[in-house]
């Protein structure tokens, strides 16, 4: 009841409050727009709420503003209201902004210097510190003009700020209000944030992903072609009924964003709380037009202490928010967190990681990344990131929204650069990029899986490459664990045995028992030629160790001193020599051969034969052509 619609009107002829409640209570309920035109400029206005009850939709009306009015009736003074908008609007990080002191006609002006003088402590260190003090009255008309000149001259502060490349960055606009107009369908209105919108344009609603059309564009009540940053606009789009659109949503370029339930705040809590903000406390979280339910995680306070369990008034620090539903963000959007009963404004700051997975609270090295996602340094920023996104599943061209960083390649370069991200060539048209921190912990995860097995597997060399591929189940692209398992052998860190991997200086412990059976079997095996046993008839003749020879035997054949020519066939590398040598001098005599003439060279029978000649197809020693072999030339 400070004044803010009765100015509107004032200023521009135009009476926000639409709703018969607000007629009969005589306060704003629901935002209300008017423009204003003082030439060269126009002004899209939005009369946001004053009452404690209605600040949700005060924060709603706010989003996307470049200048504020912060009224304050002269025979009222500064009320609790006062100070918590004022909060807010330094938390949506705004910059430009006039002190109105409306009903200047009712005190006299001694009380109203006391006004100013209690108006200029409040605003000491905001960024309406040098803000001027306008006294205005509605009725009387008194200060209007006085308002109107000072909002031209901040107004071309505002335009002088900004920066040249806005109109080139990619659109965003946050919904505040939906409705229907027969005959041209679903209309959307809001504040742009971002970029620029033309009639034509395919877009998509956030969240939901929504493909929609713009077929009509409107601003101050005249149709348009576009829309720029800064304005606000009344758009009107095919593909969706009004009753789909929430406030909260956004209109934006398709892929832009992404809705998320997590993200990564740097948060700064108020001076005047009692307590400060708890861990796992729930909040209300007020992000552009949307407020959403949801509960914090504390990651880090401002002395980089891990894992406080609170953060003490006035104290800024790095948090995870878990949201009930989903929202959209860019890197750096700011925010404001309240609490959910009773409903008291805590703190807000900045988005730093607009999708976030879980954070791992027993792993310091990811809590430091999330501190280093506040970093001036786009490559910090940028390094941070990808760390704590899913391993290789970045799209560089979701860093601008995600980080900030419209130039992504002379970034993504001096990371590769500095070894941060190792890039990978996965096939000949196929490279990605993968952190280092990635990679070693995949190594690290190798070693624990390889170092459980050997404990477990006492006589066995290690594991198969599919084995331990199947550990990493999680990955888009598995590729990234051969690479891994290649720099560790490498490195010397695995060994490569046969076709399994062990870990170096770690692999079958055999006791003495054990050791002297093996040379049992390996002695049995060479002097039996191609008619070997099998592993049962070995069994059936130990009485001690008996359990121990499968082992064993997988063991020979991963040092090589057996070959497994299939199922339970095997026989002596020896033996094996002998065979490829015999059939190279039969297969060297004649164009091709046989089974049958393999099988007289060797003297063996064809239970014996037929898989060893399927063994050396197999290896590209010989070559099967019908019913004969040819030997394959190296």
């Amino acid at each position: 009841d400070h004044g803010k619609t009765s100015l509107i009107r004032a200023l521009t002829g135009v009476d926000t409050d639409r709703l018969p409640e607000e007629k009969k209570r005589g306060i704003t309920i629901e935002l209300g727009y008017a423009h204003l035109a003082l030439d060269p400029f126009r002004f899209g206005i939005v009369d946001v709420p004053g009452h404690e009850k209605f600040v949700r939709q005060m924060l709603a009306g706010a989003t996307g503003m470049d200048i504020a009015l912060l009224i304050v009736a002269a025979d009222d003074s500064v009320k609790p209201q006062t100070v918590e908008h004022l909060d807010i609007l330094r938390m949506l990080n705004l910059h430009h902004g006039i002190i109105v002191l409306t009903k200047s006609d009712l005190v006299e002006p001694e009380w109203i210097e006391l006004v100013e003088d209690e108006l200029k402590q409040l605003v000491k260190g905001t960024f309406l510190e040098n803000a001027p003090i306008v006294r205005v009255s509605s009725p009387t008309g008194e200060g209007i003009e006085s308002l109107k000149m000072s909002l031209r001259e901040i107004a071309e502060k505002v335009i002088a700020a900004r920066d040249n490349l806005e109109s080139e960055r990619p659109f965003r606009m946050a919904i505040d209000r939906s409705f229907t107009i027969a005959g041209h369908g679903t209309v959307v209105t809001g504040s742009v944030n971002s970029g620029r919108l033309c009639v034509g344009d395919q877009l998509e609603i956030q969240p939901g992903a929504i493909d929609v059309r713009v077929r009509g564009i409107q601003t101050h009540d005249h149709a348009v072609e576009s829309l720029l940053r800064g304005q606000r606009g009344a758009v009107n789009v095919v593909g969706i009924h009004h009753d789909e659109i929430r406030r909260g949503q956004e209109l934006a370029r398709k892929g832009l964003l992404t809705a998320s339930r997590s993200m990564i705040l740097q948060v700064r809590t108020l001076p005047q709380l009692n307590r400060g903000l708890i861990d796992r406390q729930r909040v209300r979280f007020h992000l552009g037009t949307a407020e959403t339910l949801g509960f914090v995680r504390l990651l880090a306070n401002e002395q980089e202490e891990l894992l406080p369990k609170s953060l003490v008034p006035s104290e800024q620090g790095i948090v995870q928010i878990f949201l009930s539903e989903p929202a959209v963000a860019v890197w750096n959007q700011p925010f404001v967190l309240r609490s959910e009963s009773p409903v008291v404004t805590l703190g807000g700051g900045r988005v730093i990681h607009p999708e976030s997975p879980r954070i791992n609270r027993r792993n310091q090295t990811q809590l430091m990344a999330a501190t280093k996602l506040t970093s001036s340094i786009p490559s910090e920023r940028v390094s941070s990131l990808l760390y704590l996104s899913p391993i290789g599943r970045w799209n560089r061209n979701d860093l601008a929204a995600s980080a900030g960083v419209n130039d992504v390649e002379p970034v993504i370069r001096e990371l590769v650069d500095s070894k941060e991200l190792k890039q990978l060539e996965l096939s000949s048209n196929r490279v990605i990029q993968v952190h280092q921190l990635h990679l070693k912990e995949i190594a690290a995860i190798i070693e624990q899986k390889l170092e459980v097995f050997h404990n477990s597997n006492p006589l066995a060399s290690g594991m198969t490459h599919e084995q331990i591929k199947g550990n990493f189940g999680y990955l888009r692209n598995l590729e990234i664990v051969d690479e891994v398992i290649k720099s560790m052998i490498a490195e010397g860190r695995l060994d490569k045995r046969q076709k399994l991997l062990g870990l170096r200086g770690r692999g079958p412990q055999l006791s003495k028992n054990e050791q002297t059976l093996l040379n049992d079997i390996l002695q049995q095996y060479e002097q039996a030629g191609l008619q070997t046993p099998s592993p049962q008839e070995l069994q059936n003749a130990v009485k001690k160790n008996r359990e121990s020879i499968p082992q064993l035997l997988e063991l020979a054949c991963n040092r090589g001193d057996l070959i497994r020519v299939s199922g339970d066939y095997l026989i002596h590398n020896a033996t094996m020599n002998l065979v490829i040598e015999r059939v190279r001098n039969l297969l060297s005599k004649q164009s091709g051969a046989t089974t049958s003439e393999i099988r007289q060279e060797l003297d063996a029978s064809r239970k014996y034969v037929v898989p060893l000649c399927e063994y050396l197809d197999q290896i590209g020693f010989t070559r099967r052509e019908g019913d004969q072999r040819f030997m394959v030339s190296n």
